[in-house]
């Protein structure tokens, strides 16, 4: 898929000389950056579940008794 993506000019001469300077497509370069940083990024699964039961209106307990009761 292609995006637009706009860059000061400062970033993408740096990129073209990078580029030049590897024989490798700036679009490369941009892809594994972009890969990097999601790496980086990445939302902890742990952090996602924190607080799952704050808006329910059961008791957290008792749920889990209740799930359990259904192996």
């Amino acid at each position: 898929m292609r995006i637009l993506v706009d860059m000061p000019d400062n970033q993408v001469k740096e990129l073209a000389r990078l580029s030049a300077a590897t024989k490798r497509p700036r679009a490369a370069i941009i892809r594994e950056a972009v890969t990097a940083y999601l790496a980086r990024n990445e939302v902890d699964p742990r952090r996602k579940a924190f607080g799952i039961w704050r808006d329910l209106n059961i008791d957290s307990v008792e749920y889990q008794r209740k799930l359990r009761d259904e192996w």
